[in-house]
């Protein structure tokens, strides 16, 4: 087992904090230890960012441009070994989790791209011999703070378009993964990246993590996770009225309509369900299929998770998922089902924990004859789990959709243009999936409606979350 530390100025330093032990969710083995940071961890990362990020500022856009081109290009050399790091301590699957670090690298060069693409205006004056100008400057230090379901990915969302823009960044991972992080700063430190730039403190929400939220020396908090730490960062960060960049939860809702093509329908869902164990924000939450298919719907669907295979996976690489993160996640699981069960939805397949010792596991579920007030329609699962709900037509497909907390993600399964383009316009969410699986384009702008967030990530407008304006009036005399 290995004791890791922050990562303050280019360099480890040791933190007296009290340690966190991390475990890998598939069997329950300790895998490493990292500090809990204190306040003065955190200080001395913003003083670290803070002292870089002045001269950073000054750099060309391209110049800065080529050092996260440098970053993307170490991380493709170490693919294998990132993600066997991910897979041991967050449990996705190694496939999953090759693909996350490549994601990685491409969004980092994807970011690198806008090194000669940011723009300001020029805006015409009602005064004669006035010319005015709009300037995007950085903003300054950036707090992120990190899940744990795309540890690693997340960082480079935070960082790629803070660094691009001229900022600095003080990152804290989630206390579940954070060995991924480590691996992150041994590349900066091998590449000899500049010191203060990217700083990487570790600890708990309530400690780190409220440090970050709470420093008047944070120019923006950007922060992905659950609904409620994204209100308790809100309250905290108020005193200072720090900007906020938020992705918190989501309850996807999928509609098939009676002329969808129902095997690409299944398909689609079904990977949207359990990949990452069901653990992503943006993937179907709840089903809304027209009554007149349901029955064929449901059959496929039952045939498609009931042949889903799960464990480990360092000890079985065909397995199409694996555990929930903790203890907590399988008990969050566990009490929406039955829950579910108890209000009267019926449980087709699944429905209780799953074989692998030490690991928290669930079967792949399917439930029907759910209602539109149970709390498995209405709260975030995070788990390989679809309940269904039948309905009429579109009116009613779309109303159910709308009736939530959430508004991330939502998708349809149609081959009429007309109720696809109707469900563009009427289901109040920030991302719509027409035919096809919910997962978002780096160049796209992933940002939820409601209690899923404030602002968004990626593209053109994830990168100007980053900035802010300042207004210049020349007068010509």
């Amino acid at each position: 087992m290995k004791n890791f530390d922050n990562f303050i100025n280019g360099k480890f330093v040791s933190s007296q904090g009290n340690r966190i032990e991390v475990k890998n969710p598939s069997t329950g083995n300790l895998i490493c230890t990292v500090p809990d940071s204190s306040e003065e961890d955190v200080a001395a990362a913003i003083d670290a960012a803070e002292k870089a990020q002045r001269a950073w500022e000054k750099e060309p856009a391209a110049s800065r441009a080529k050092l996260l081109k440098a970053l993307a290009a170490k991380i493709r050399e170490n693919v294998e070994h990132i993600a066997h790091v991910i897979t041991e301590e967050q449990g996705k699957t190694l496939g999953l989790a090759r693909v996350e670090v490549e994601f990685t690298a491409d969004y980092l060069d994807y970011m690198s791209e806008w090194g000669r693409r940011i723009e300001g205006e020029i805006i015409e004056s009602d005064r004669p011999g006035e010319t005015i100008f709009l300037f995007r400057r950085p903003i300054g230090v950036i707090g992120g703070i990190l899940p744990w379901n795309f540890p690693f990915f997340l960082i480079a969302r935070k960082a790629g378009p803070a660094l691009i823009t001229g900022n600095t960044i003080v990152i804290k991972p989630s206390e579940e993964t954070p060995h991924n992080a480590v691996k992150f700063c041994e590349l900066l430190a091998e590449m000899n990246f500049p010191p203060g730039l990217i700083n990487v403190v570790h600890g708990r929400g309530a400690t780190a993590g409220r440090a970050i939220s709470s420093s008047p020396r944070i120019g923006m908090i950007s922060f992905t996770g659950s609904a409620d730490t994204g209100s308790a960062i809100m309250a905290t960060a108020a005193k200072n009225i720090t900007k906020l960049n938020l992705e918190l939860g989501g309850k996807a809702p999928a509609i098939v309509m009676a002329d969808a093509d129902i095997d690409l329908s299944v398909r689609a869902i079904k990977a949207s369900r359990v990949i990452n164990s069901g653990q992503v924000c943006n993937c179907a939450e709840r089903v809304y299929v027209q009554r007149s298919v349901a029955g064929e719907f449901v059959d496929k669907l039952n045939a498609a998770m009931k042949s889903t295979h799960y464990g480990d996976p360092l000890q079985d690489q065909s397995v199409e998922y694996g555990p929930l993160i903790n203890e907590a996640g399988y008990k969050k699981v566990e009490r929406l089902v039955g829950s579910a069960l108890r209000a009267g939805a019926t449980l087709e397949i699944g429905g209780k924990r799953g074989e692998g010792e030490g690991g928290f596991y669930y079967e792949p579920t399917v439930l029907t004859n759910c209602k539109q007030d149970m709390e498995v329609i209405q709260q975030e699962i995070f788990g390989p789990v679809i309940p269904i709900v039948e309905v009429d037509d579109l009116d009613q497909a779309i109303a159910y959709a709308n009736d939530s907390d959430y508004g991330l993600t939502s998708s349809i399964y149609t081959r009429d243009l007309n109720v696809a383009l109707r469900a563009c316009q009427e289901i109040r969410f920030g991302e719509t999936y027409i035919n096809r699986e919910n997962f978002e384009a780096m160049q796209g702008f992933h940002a939820g409606w409601r209690k899923s967030g404030i602002g968004g990530a990626d593209g053109k407008h994830g990168l100007y979350e980053f900035l802010q304006t300042h207004m210049v009036y020349m007068q010509r005399y």
